[in-house]
């Protein structure tokens, strides 16, 4: 499996997989595809990662930049991911997620936050506190990875893509 930067010609292809990957899920308003190409139009799109075998894509992760409380400093969102439904649970989103992670720390971002299963993303060194908020959604679905400094605290705010 390669995992590279997104192509221009990758556009269509990482629309496609992130529908199939969300339409199935219960928790999903199937926002997930517009919320890529909002992000890219947007300029917001500040990393994006595919997974590749044998020419196809496979998987996809997303990163934008976050406010924390209205502050810009630093602070990254991770997501959307996505990977193909029949080669989820494999470790490509995995693979995907520490290589994002890798290149945020090598372009000095302070952090990254997202919103999902504790679960999930605990294996990946995401974690809650309860200081990181998000609307009034349960804090321990708000969690971060700290890069250097101090965890944060105060309300997450992602790109303006995400409510477009």
């Amino acid at each position: 499996m390669l995992i590279r930067f997104e192509r221009a010609d990758d556009a269509d292809a990482i629309h496609d997989l992130t529908w199939a990957a969300f339409e199935p899920m219960d928790f999903s308003d199937n926002s997930e595809a517009r919320i890529i190409r909002n992000l890219r139009a947007s300029g917001d799109l500040a990393l994006s990662l595919v997974a590749e075998e044998g020419g196809e894509i496979v998987g996809h992760v997303a990163f934008s930049p976050v406010t924390i409380d209205g502050i810009k400093g630093g602070w990254f969102g991770l997501g959307p991911i996505s990977v193909k439904p029949e080669r989820q649970k494999q470790g490509i989103g995995r693979a995907l997620i520490l290589k994002g992670l890798e290149l945020l720390q090598e372009r000095d971002a302070v952090g990254c936050a997202l919103i999902g299963n504790p679960a999930v993303y605990r294996g990946v060194g995401f974690e809650s506190d309860g200081k990181l908020t998000y609307g009034d959604l349960d804090t321990r679905y708000v969690q971060r990875i700290v890069f250097k400094g101090s965890p944060p605290s105060g309300a997450l705010k992602f790109s303006p893509a995400f409510d477009a």
